[in-house]
Order: C-alpha cells, then sequence, then structure tokens
C-alpha cells in the first residue's frame, strides 16, 4: 500500500504540468456581408406576437397544418434516424473520455499442473515438492495512462464538438421535415381553390357552350362557332385530372412524410380552409441567419472536431507515459487463498515512444491538417449556401407578394365587370352569351389567383427554412 501511495503522489505531481498539444480552436470570422441584395420587408407592421423560430408553422394559424408538423416530427423516419446518429455520436463521445480513466481487470484461475521428474528441474529429488500441483490465484491488473501531453483530452474535445454537429444534423432534419409536410400541406389546400376554381370554369363553358349550340339551331351562329366552344370547353376539362392527381399526391406525401402509409391522410381531401394570411417578413440582419441556420452550426461544429483531431493525431509523437500494476492471491491450498502470507503484488511505471514508424505518425497529423483545411471550406460553403437560399428565397417571396397583390387587382376588376354585366343582362341591354364571357374571365382570374397563392405560401415555407426557422435575432 506504501508503494501505491507514492505512485498516486507521483501521479498528482505530473499531471499539473501536462500540456496539451495540437492548434486551439477559434471560430472562424467569416463576412455575411451587411444587407440583402433583395431589401426585405424591414417597413412592414411588427408582428402582435414574436414568431417562436422553433414553431414557425404557427404563424399559419391552422390547427390541421400544425398537427401535422408536430406528428411528423415525432414520426417521420429521417428524423428518427437522425436521433440515432445523436445517441451514437453521444456514445462515442463515453467511449473516449473513458479513455481518461484506468483500465482494471479482474481474473481467476484454478490450474492443475504435472511436472516432469525429467526434466531440468528434478522434482523427484526435492523434498516437499509434489509432481501434481493444483495452484489456485485471484487478482487483478490495472494499467492508467497519464494523458500528458492532451492527446485523450482533444479525443473528448472532438467528440464533443461531433455530438453538437450531429445534434445540429438531428434538428436540420426536423426543419427539412417540417417544411416538406408545410409545403405538401399548402400545395394541396391551393391545388384544392385552383380545383375549384377551374370547375367554376368549366361550368360557365359549359353554359357557353350549350348556349352557343341552341343558337346553331335557330341558325343565329355558324357551325364553327359550335367547334370553339366545345373546344374551349373541353381544353378546360382535360386539365381537372391533372389537378385532381396533383391533389391527390399532396395527400399521399404527407401520409409518407407523417411516416405513416402513404394513403393514411387522404382523409385530408374531404376538407378545405380559406387561403392563408401571406403579408411581407422583416428578415432582420443576415449575420442572424448564421446563428441560426442548422447546418451553418454543424458545419462549424465539424470544423472544431476536425481542428481537435490533429491535437489527437500530434499526441503520438510523444512519449506514452502510465503506470500499471496487478495483485491479488496465490496458494496451493484453498484453504488458506486468502491469508496474507498468499497475498502478491507489483507495481511498475510505464513509458512507450515511438522512436519510428517510417513516418506514419507525421503523416497522419497531416491528413488531419488537410481536413480542417477541407473542414474550413465546408463552412465557409454552407454559410455562403445559407445566404444564397437566404437570398433567393426572399426574392421570390417578396416578388410573388407582388405578383398576387396585382393578381387580386386582377380577380376585383373582374368582379366588378361580372356584376355590371349581370346588372345590363337583367335589364336587357345585352345577351346571355355576353354575360357568360364575363363569367368566364372572371373564373379564369381566380384560377390564376389560386395558382399565385400557392406559390407564394410554398415560397414563405421555403424562406422560414432558408432563415433557419424565423426572423429576427436569434
Amino acid at each position: 500500500m506504501q508503494r501505491i501511495r507514492i505512485a498516486v503522489a507521483l501521479l498528482v505531481a505530473v499531471l499539473p504540468a501536462a500540456c496539451v498539444v495540437g492548434p486551439q480552436y477559434s471560430h472562424p470570422d467569416i463576412d455575411a456581408g451587411t444587407g440583402w441584395a433583395e431589401p426585405s420587408a424591414e417597413s412592414a407592421a411588427p408582428q402582435d406576437e414574436p414568431v417562436d423560430i422553433e414553431r414557425w408553422w404557427t404563424s399559419f394559424d391552422d390547427p390541421t397544418l400544425t398537427r401535422l408538423i408536430e406528428t411528423a416530427l415525432a414520426q417521420n423516419l429521417d428524423v428518427r434516424e437522425a436521433g440515432a446518429r445523436v445517441a451514437e455520436a453521444r456514445a462515442l463521445r463515453d467511449a473516449a473520455a473513458g479513455r481518461r480513466q484506468p483500465v482494471v481487470e479482474a481474473s481467476a484461475g484454478v490450474t492443475r499442473l504435472r511436472q516432469s521428474e525429467n526434466g531440468p528441474l528434478p522434482i523427484n529429488q526435492i523434498p516437499g515438492i509434489e509432481r501434481d500441483q493444483t495452484i489456485y490465484e485471484p487478482g487483478f491488473d490495472a494499467v492508467w495512462e497519464i494523458d500528458a501531453f492532451g492527446g485523450s483530452r482533444r479525443a473528448v474535445e472532438a467528440a464533443d464538438a461531433r455530438v453538437e454537429a450531429a445534434l445540429e444534423r438531428a434538428r436540420g432534419a426536423q426543419f427539412r421535415v417540417a417544411a416538406e409536410t408545410a409545403r405538401a400541406y399548402l400545395e394541396m389546400r391551393g391545388v384544392q381553390h385552383e380545383l375549384a376554381a377551374r370547375q367554376s370554369s368549366v361550368t360557365a363553358s359549359q353554359a357557353s357552350a350549350d348556349l352557343v349550340r341552341r343558337q346553331l339551331d335557330f341558325g343565329e351562329v355558324p357551325e364553327a362557332a359550335v367547334a370553339q366552344a366545345d373546344a374551349e370547353l373541353a381544353a378546360l376539362q382535360a386539365e381537372l385530372p391533372l389537378l385532381e392527381a396533383r391533389l391527390r399526391a399532396a395527400a399521399l406525401s404527407i401520409g409518407i412524410l407523417l411516416g405513416d402509409l402513404p394513403e393514411s391522410e387522404l382523409g385530408l381531401l374531404e376538407g378545405r380552409t380559406d387561403y392563408a394570411a401571406l403579408a411581407p417578413l422583416p428578415v432582420g440582419e443576415r449575420a442572424d441567419l448564421l446563428r441560426r441556420r442548422p447546418d451553418v452550426r454543424a458545419a462549424e461544429r465539424a470544423l472544431a472536431a476536425a481542428t481537435a483531431d490533429v491535437g489527437t493525431a500530434t499526441a503520438e509523437l510523444f512519449p506514452k507515459i502510465g503506470i500499471g500494476g496487478g495483485g491479488g492471491f496465490q496458494s496451493l491450498n484453498s484453504g488458506n487463498l486468502f491469508e496474507s502470507a498468499s497475498e502478491r503484488f507489483a507495481i511498475a511505471p510505464l513509458i512507450s515512444w515511438r522512436i519510428f514508424d517510417g513516418g506514419r505518425v507525421r503523416a497522419q497529423i497531416r491528413a488531419s491538417e488537410a481536413r480542417v483545411e477541407a473542414a474550413a471550406l465546408g463552412y465557409e460553403k454552407a454559410v455562403k449556401e445559407a445566404l444564397t437560399d437566404a437570398e433567393l428565397a426572399l426574392t421570390r417571396y417578396n416578388f410573388g407578394l407582388a405578383a398576387l397583390d396585382r393578381q387580386s387587382a386582377a380577380v376585383a376588376a373582374a368582379q366588378r365587370s361580372h356584376d355590371f354585366a349581370a346588372e345590363r343582362y337583367d335589364a336587357g341591354d345585352i345577351s346571355l352569351l355576353e354575360l357568360l364571357d364575363a363569367e368566364r374571365v372572371l373564373r379564369r382570374a381566380e384560377d390564376a389567383y389560386a395558382r399565385m397563392h400557392t406559390q407564394a405560401a410554398t415560397h414563405l415555407v421555403a424562406l422560414f427554412k432558408a432563415l433557419g426557422g424565423g426572423w429576427g435575432s436569434g
């Protein structure tokens, strides 16, 4: 026991002097620019309540959408797989941390031994020593490698960064699944509006064709007019199956996103909601984007892990210092196995140093440094891709809103024209055919508005995703 105390005292004296080799990580500073290429809606009216960045979909104020996304986040297979990757990274971190602890192995054995009487040791001529022996030997062995140069600490540092990167990738998977679910749902609702507008157009075109056919019977129009009306009607009717296919495909994709069977959410086709409210968004500063985007944060953590790996590889250039020991009992008689006379004990310092290895360690260091450079470039790429995504999404959404506003004005004008035509028809100033023409123009305007609204709503989802879930500082 005295030797153990001496060894522990020696380790306590050595450990404070231990150093950590390899580069010290510092967060890279990448210029994100100032302001947006596409001016954001900074002048837009402030939100009554700030958007919950982690639950941005609630800004649509649609309980069905909220249910679908929350179900997807709980059941989607990509999200669950990402969660398993986090568990794996945490387990590997625990394994790396375990390298800093002593390794203790217990053993026990019973050996039946028969020695040769004709060997170099004349057993039969030594009094008190029998040829056949049974040796009882329980014990333990322990080895503790001192992390004198920080290789194990760097390994833990790298493992910690990889856990954080896995968490960010899992968060990114959640963002993707939420965005894809919202996009599919909003597209489905948008197609429902498109289909309703297109069916109204078909109804108006059918009435017009019927009227032209009656006019033909009275000799008021040529047969070519009937053919033209029928062609227009057939063209509109031909578009209905395509819309119905888009509608069903969106509902089927929602089922898959929820981690369920494709047909599980076909019941959504029976319902219908009003148009989602869309408005310009104040998106904050570009630098805020880098603090929110999961892919950017994951790339930064990957760079931190690669930097720590350089230290782990560099530590292999230096001696490995440790202490080893073992102890237990040994006896030829199980009756006195645990008596003090049967004790055995050994303790010794351990040192090993790779003097020559054909340059493998230095090659591994160079490889680690190259991975740091690649990770740094990957981080810079992630930053620029994030900025590009946000700029594109902001541009598409803002211009989509502008187009939607103009189309809304077109619908209003078509509605006024239709109302005026209806008044004139009631007064006997115009024919039914002219009234139907005005209605056909209105339905086409409503159809175009439905398409533009669907596009703008999906562009808003893309903007949420590009901004890391919301706007403002985060």
